[in-house]
């Protein structure tokens, strides 16, 4: 029974990992507005392009949307959404390596080591995770397919990997069309080495079917003006300079990895015609390289925040643990060998779990805060050698929690909830169906209030100028306000970051609105905010 019950051992780690947030309060996660307005529009019934314009697809939104309809709008149904998705990711690492016929050992650690690095801190659904989450289930019907393409059900597994690569690309253009064209390259490698062609063209197919299909539907909705990264108004992320000196100025891992996979690979180059008989391991060679290069283009395109490319340690490390264990270096059968092996691994990754226990080691171990010694000798140490200037952020001991429904369990500053009970006690608010634009951060208020939304193609889902909207809309907006065509406007000022909110609309409201009150952002650091809110 126990040996049959260790089998799942790398599933109860993903369970495990991914239930944690479920225990816990959270503070208010700077821009998560965008995870939680896109899951409430969609849990309206409203569709990306035709109601809403956002240069992000639709997908990013479906699976917390999905669970706004069953638990309500609250900012905890994106955290219990991202709950499941942490899930399928742990899932779909462990399908892919079961279909490499990784032995079990290696998979457990490697699986291990997906969950602490890349699923563990991500409590939020954000599109840069959830892209490459696709990606990944993706790959894991693909390589169901590639692993035994004999099987009664192997076709349908390369239609479904072609399906979730267009899950991915229609989360976000850069990570979705690479991990297609990954997908694509390991396929025509099959297809060719096997004289089978029919899982390449049904993989292929699965993806361009669904994406000719969006496009008839949504074209004239705008589809083209929003969804089109590098084409005016949008502007290009991809410079072929910026990706070669991220690489060769940063990119430490990565470049360490590749370093000692190809010292590993060695023995088999030399034997190189030998080596490509073997087709499992140059399949797995193939995908490692591939997920190395993809998160090098990653960390350039999808620069914030910035360890987004994270996803590359899991199978880099697996395939190294998979050629030692070749080379006949490691046995992973042996329970020593696993031990050691999950021991160094929690040290390697201890900053992901040390800040949770800091604060009780703080107090049993209290850490010296003292500037001026008992004998009046000055201290300098490394928590005193600089000065600091008095910080303008309310210390996170201070944050509260708010009396709302749609905030439960998340706590931010007190100026904050301050501001927000103001808010909700103004009498502008209380006439039926008031007209309100909301450009902060606070968009759970649409459900507080409540207020409508404004949809259609033109509006955009945030406000960030050139990338979330452009001039175009941003015009919109303030000939808008210039006919006082709202009851109430809140904006949020963020001097440090470019046009996060439009400052041009800022300057509109000024000459046509009054300001009647203003209060702290939920944010920290550089970035911190005001809240301003106007009136006619």
């Amino acid at each position: 029974m126990l040996k049959k019950w260790y089998g799942y051992t790398d599933i109860f780690f993903i369970l495990l990992l991914a239930v944690v947030p479920l225990f816990v309060t959270f503070p208010y996660r700077v821009n998560i507005f965008l995870s939680w307005e896109g899951a409430y529009r969609i849990s309206e019934g409203q569709l990306p392009f035709r109601d809403f314009g956002t240069p992000l697809g639709g997908m990013y939104w479906v699976i917390p949307g999905i669970f706004f309809k069953i638990f309500g709008p609250q900012m905890v149904s994106l955290i219990k959404a991202q709950v499941f998705i942490n899930i399928i990711s742990g899932l779909a690492f462990r399908s892919i390596l079961k279909s490499l016929d990784v032995h079990a050992g290696i998979r457990y650690i490697s699986v291990l080591l997906y969950c602490i690095s890349f699923s563990f801190f991500n409590f939020w659904p954000w599109y840069n995770h959830s892209v490459i989450v696709y990606e990944f289930i993706g790959l894991a019907f693909l390589f169901r397919y590639l692993s035994n393409a004999t099987a009664p059900r192997a076709l349908f597994f390369a239609l479904l990997g072609g399906v979730f690569m267009f899950f991915s690309f229609m989360t976000k253009q850069d990570g979705g069309a690479m991990g297609f064209l990954i997908g694509a390259a390991l396929a025509a490698y099959h297809a060719f080495t096997n004289k089978v062609w029919k899982g390449l063209l049904l993989y292929v197919t699965g993806f361009v079917a669904l994406l000719v299909l969006v496009i008839a539907t949504l074209g004239p909705n705008g589809f083209g003006y929003w969804f089109n990264h590098g084409q005016a108004p949008h502007s290009a992320r991809v410079v072929p300079f910026d990706l070669l000196d991220e690489f060769f100025t940063g990119s430490e891992w990565i470049k360490f990895y590749l370093a000692i996979i190809f010292i590993l690979m060695i023995p088999r180059f030399n034997r190189f015609k030998d080596w490509l008989n073997d087709k499992g391991e140059v399949m797995f060679f193939l995908l490692t390289m591939a997920i190395l290069l993809e998160a090098s283009v990653f960390q350039v395109t999808s620069y914030t925040p910035p360890d987004n490319n994270i996803f590359f340690h899991s199978f880099a490390f697996a395939f190294i643990l998979y050629r030692l264990s070749k080379l006949a270096l490691l046995d992973f059968a042996k329970p020593l060998t696993l031990f050691i092996g999950f021991a160094g691994l929690m040290l390697w990754w201890s900053e992901v779990y040390w800040k949770y226990i800091q604060r009780i080691a703080a107090r049993a171990l209290p850490p010296s805060e003292e500037v001026v010694s008992a004998t009046g000798e000055n201290v300098v140490n490394k928590k005193t050698y600089m000065i600091h200037p008095p910080a303008k952020d309310v210390p996170m001991e201070q944050w509260t929690f708010s009396k709302l429904k749609t905030l439960e369990k998340i706590y931010m500053p007190q100026p904050t909830v301050d501001g927000i009970e103001r808010l909700m006690n103004m009498q502008v608010l209380k006439k039926q169906d008031p007209k309100v634009l909301n450009m902060s951060e606070l968009t759970s208020l649409a459900a507080e209030v409540p207020f409508k939304l404004e949809k259609g193609s033109e509006y955009p889902l945030w406000y960030h100028l050139g990338v979330g909207m452009f001039n175009k809309q941003a015009a919109l907006f303030e000939s808008k306000i210039s006919r006082k065509e709202y009851d109430l406007v809140l904006f949020e000022y963020i001097p440090t970051l470019n046009n996060f909110y439009p400052f041009r609309t800022r300057d509109s409201l000024k000459v046509h609105y009054q300001l009647v009150d203003s209060f702290l952002a939920p944010r920290r650091g550089d970035t911190q905010g005001m809240i301003e809110v106007y009136t006619k």
